[in-house]
């Protein structure tokens, strides 16, 4: 995959969390590390304007990114952001060094398509349950996906999908499946609407109720 984003950063050296918030407060700046490969950990700062501009764009959270520190140039994806409970305010970044012959362990985010004309909403009128929005995935960095389409048109009243009804583009594999079947967990489901369930609770309990009376009868 291209790298279609570039970050510039600067090597720290202060550390602690008194550093930290000086940099953020007197710098605008993001406090972050660089991790793995055969480097040792790489503290850093990044302009907080530019972090935040990236972290806009969907695609940056799954896209290798040219990491340029003191003019080398490392190739990255970001593997975790902390941002102020609160405040629109970014506190901190991980990134972790990616190699172009090792696989990397990351997540994608899934994009449901045709939920719109899906057969269980319309005319079905089924209520849609996501649960599942990003997939665990392996891959190499010349296979990372920017996302994973998962069509659901034709899913139906009370049908499930799953991990495993996702087709990944090829080199990409799912970490849950990877550890057996018992983890193929549900990604997708078109419920019933909440009318159409409030009136089979009642028959239930009305078939029931004759069914002890029929009891007693005898």
């Amino acid at each position: 995959m291209s790298n279609d984003f570039q970050l510039n950063a600067m090597a720290r050296e202060d550390m602690g969390k008194g550093a930290s918030r000086r940099l953020r407060r007197l710098a605008n700046q993001v406090p972050a590390i660089i991790y793995g490969g055969q480097k040792a950990p790489q503290s850093i700062s990044i302009a907080h304007n530019e972090l935040a501009h990236a972290l806009d764009n969907e695609a940056f959270y799954s896209h290798i990114i040219a990491l340029n520190v003191a003019g080398e140039s490392q190739q990255v994806i970001l593997k975790d952001v902390q941002r102020h409970p609160s405040k629109p305010t970014i506190m901190h970044a991980d990134f972790l060094r990616v190699s172009k012959t090792q696989k990397l362990h990351t997540k994608v985010p899934i994009h449901f398509t045709n939920e719109e004309t899906c057969v269980g909403v319309k005319p079905g009128g089924g209520i849609i349950s996501r649960t599942m929005t990003e997939l665990d995935i392996t891959c190499l960095p010349a296979d990372l996906p920017e996302f994973i389409e998962l069509d659901v048109a034709a899913v139906e009243i009370g049908q499930i999908l799953h991990i495993s009804d996702i087709k990944l583009p090829a080199g990409v594999e799912s970490v849950a499946l990877s550890h057996g079947e018992e983890h193929d967990l549900p990604v997708f489901t078109v419920n019933k609407p909440k009318s159409a369930a409030t009136e089979e609770d009642a028959g239930d309990e009305e078939g029931g109720t004759t069914e002890e009376s029929n009891g007693d009868e005898e």
